[in-house]
């Protein structure tokens, strides 16, 4: 497995050019094209009952509309113009999340960014939220402040035996093929694994090693509500630059609901989190 086709959502927030370096290093790692989609929703004017909007102010929304997309662009194109990267641009219109999930779901891995406290939430229950519900691949989350170095060479892998961990360990191959290091963190194991093996995630690093992956196990118990913040110093302590774990909710019509591990990784994350449901 290798990831040939990676997508990076782009648009005009602080955080972007972050996300976008990233993108690109990851891009040239694995020998992938690299799509950077901008989402355009239109333009919203503002409606005041029984108050004329004037061709003026809309001639000027307009034009800063127009400039935020082509300023967009550049920002794209110049990250890619010192890479041999194979690439294409995207000026997608629709309502962001589903259109951002729809073309997801023809690549490999999507790349989002942890919104910040000072973003405008421009979808319902948060962007990544709903994006990694919704579009079937893995969803790769950047942290709002960026990252230090390239991600994947110290990875923690949060397992618990369930169908959304099995699927993040799987879409995360290639990322833990390469990594110097990799820790299963069999986070109350108990309550998902039903065989009777002596160590719980031994079977899974076990698997890993067939890969080529050198992991290994070990066990953490925790309330769900501790969980987050147990992964997170664990990545501290061991100097985890990544961290793979399954997305757990549901969306249904424009409402998203996650678990609250989730909710609380993408909330306080301090390295990229590779997330799937």
């Amino acid at each position: 497995m290798q990831y040939q086709d990676i997508l990076v959502h782009i648009d005009d927030g602080e955080a972007m050019p972050g996300r976008l370096t990233v993108a690109v290093e990851l891009a040239e790692r694995f020998g992938a094209h690299l799509t950077g989609v901008y989402v355009d929703p239109g333009l919203a004017l503002p409606t005041l009952i029984d108050v004329p909007i004037s061709p003026n102010l809309v001639e000027a929304l307009e034009d800063e509309h127009r400039q935020r997309c082509e300023r967009a662009e550049q920002q794209f194109r110049k990250a890619l113009d010192a890479s041999d990267v194979s690439n294409e641009w995207r000026l997608a219109r629709g309502e962001l999340a589903s259109t951002l999930s729809r073309h997801a779901r023809y690549t490999d891995l999507v790349i989002l960014g942890q919104e910040g406290a000072e973003d405008q939430k421009m979808v319902i229950g948060g962007l990544p939220d709903s994006v990694v519900l919704t579009c079937g691949r893995p969803a790769l989350m950047v942290p709002y402040v960026g990252v230090r170095s390239p991600p994947g060479k110290r990875v923690i892998v949060a397992w618990n035996g369930s169908r959304e961990a099995a699927r993040a360990v799987n879409d995360a191959l290639p990322f833990l093929v390469a990594a110097d290091k990799v820790d299963v963190m069999c986070v109350n194991a108990d309550h998902g694994e039903e065989d009777d093996a002596d160590l719980p995630g031994a079977d899974l690093c076990l698997h890993l090693a067939r890969h080529g992956v050198k992991a290994e196990a070990q066990v953490l118990v925790a309330n769900d509500l501790e969980i987050g913040d147990l992964l997170l110093s664990r990545a501290a302590d061991r100097s985890a630059d990544f961290i793979v774990m399954g997305a757990y909710g549901h969306a249904r019509w424009r409402e998203v609901v996650l678990g609250g591990v989730t909710r609380q990784l993408l909330n306080q994350m301090t390295v990229p989190v590779l997330m799937s449901h």
